[in-house]
């Protein structure tokens, strides 16, 4: 989800000053469809921006802590673009802020790197999205490693920089850095339909499917913040007035994460509703021009693959990534809540950190497993359903009708948000074959 002005897909902030955060945070608000509002569940829930601990508490991840289930002996590698300066001095301050253990992050630049520059708000917004991505997998999995690979090259729309990413993962894999690759950026397949845009994409395909089925490698990415569709030119400015996903979200081998407005009654308990509005954006799902349906997707309903017409759909599952419901991280020195899906990859890449620790070895390629999972009768134990919004658009002049939420799979938050203490042992057990 490549960040513009710490915005576009998967980095959206909110300004705020609250007794929650000692300082003011960047001044940056997107809103990309301000007519869109989320659906309430009922009651008393609202959205409120979350600590740690909550986000803990939301997915099922505290009781796993307790049990000493904490991404110890995993290692998580990030791909960025630029990096961030202060990484290391911002997670130190987010750690001692929210009782995390002291981590040091490996950063590796193989590509070479370019100078910081302060006023170029493509610089700064990878920076803010390199310190979200690190301070989630922190926060959810604190024993894990975290390896930063940098790339000097700006991932826009279309093939650029999209070579030297791959650089980068090939090199993470073939050097052993990590189980697990979180990606938070991603290209608009309406920018990829040429020669140059699939011979890309193959070459990416070849790799994933490696990774995945021979080397145990499990990679995560959000479905994107632009709801049902992206954009159509190279400097981002233009959505499509039809509906359209992203790259790498279509690939198959890839767990794609929907976003959810993430709700609370204040007294412990959570609801979920899809994400559209609610400062800005929405969560993208739908289904590739480009992929077919993968096998693992072929057992859902009948009813839900008319939706496919023989193509891959995203997401597979989904998490917070509302702004007003985002993350209390430390990012360029100032207290900031960010959202955006962007915030899923790396949380779900941290929780697959927890669940190569429960199993003993690498999970590689969990997707089959997943949907193992959310067509049994574990579904309702494994996962928060998230059955109320869509991921319409009304922006810039553009109207795109999306996709609704609704119970089991849908292409705006998948099979919904994890229940981990639950999720994880099923999913153990599916990937070795042992589902009850």
């Amino acid at each position: 989800m490549r960040p513009r002005s710490w915005g576009w897909l998967g980095l959206v902030v909110v300004i705020i000053c609250a007794t929650m955060l000692a300082a003011c945070g960047p001044t940056v608000s997107i809103a990309r469809h301000p007519t869109a509002t989320p659906a309430t569940p009922g009651g008393d829930f609202e959205p409120q921006p979350y600590s740690p601990a909550e986000i803990r508490d939301a997915y099922g991840v505290t009781s796993l802590l307790r049990q000493g289930i904490t991404g110890k002996g995993q290692t998580v590698v990030l791909i960025e673009s630029y990096g961030d300066p202060m990484l290391q001095d911002d997670l130190d301050q987010f750690s001692a802020r929210y009782g995390l253990p002291p981590v040091t992050v490996r950063v590796l630049a193989p590509l070479g790197t370019v100078p910081f520059d302060p006023n170029n708000s493509e610089i700064t917004g990878w920076a803010g999205e390199t310190a979200l991505d690190a301070e989630i997998v922190h926060a959810i999995a604190p024993d894990a490693g975290i390896v930063v690979m940098t790339s000097p090259v700006d991932e826009l729309e279309g093939t650029s920089g999209l070579p030297q990413f791959l650089q980068l993962e090939q090199q993470a894999v073939s050097q052993h850095l990590g189980t697990i690759i979180s990606q938070s950026w991603g290209a608009s397949e309406a920018t990829l339909s040429d020669s140059a845009g699939q011979a890309e994409i193959a070459q990416w395909a070849a790799f994933y499917q490696q990774a995945t089925t021979t080397q145990g490698i499990t990679f995560t990415t959000g479905s994107g913040d632009n709801g049902a569709t992206d954009f159509t030119d190279m400097q981002a400015t233009q959505l499509a007035s039809q509906r359209t996903t992203s790259f790498p979200t279509d690939q198959p081998w890839v767990t794609v994460v929907g976003g959810t407005t993430l709700l609370t009654d204040g007294s412990g308990h959570y609801e979920e509703t899809a994400w559209n509005g609610c400062d800005g954006g929405a969560g993208g799902g739908g289904f590739s021009q480009f992929t077919p349906i993968p096998d693992f997707q072929k057992g859902l309903p009948a009813s839900v693959l008319g939706q496919f017409n023989g193509h891959r759909g995203v997401p597979d599952v989904a998490a917070d990534g509302a702004p007003c419901s985002g993350w209390s991280i430390r990012a360029m020195g100032q207290w900031a809540v960010i959202g955006g899906t962007s915030a899923g990859a790396p949380l779900w890449a941290a929780l697959v950190a927890l669940g190569n620790q429960m199993a003993g070895h690498p999970l590689g390629f969990i997707n089959p497993a997943l949907y193992a999972i959310g067509i049994s009768s574990k579904a309702a134990q494994d996962f928060r359903d998230v059955t109320q919004g869509n991921n319409s658009v009304d922006d810039k002049g553009v109207q795109v009708q999306g996709y609704n939420a609704g119970p089991g799979w849908d292409p705006v938050t998948g099979f919904g948000s994890p229940i981990a203490d639950h999720l994880l042992p099923d999913l153990v057990a599916a990937v070795q074959g042992g589902l009850a």
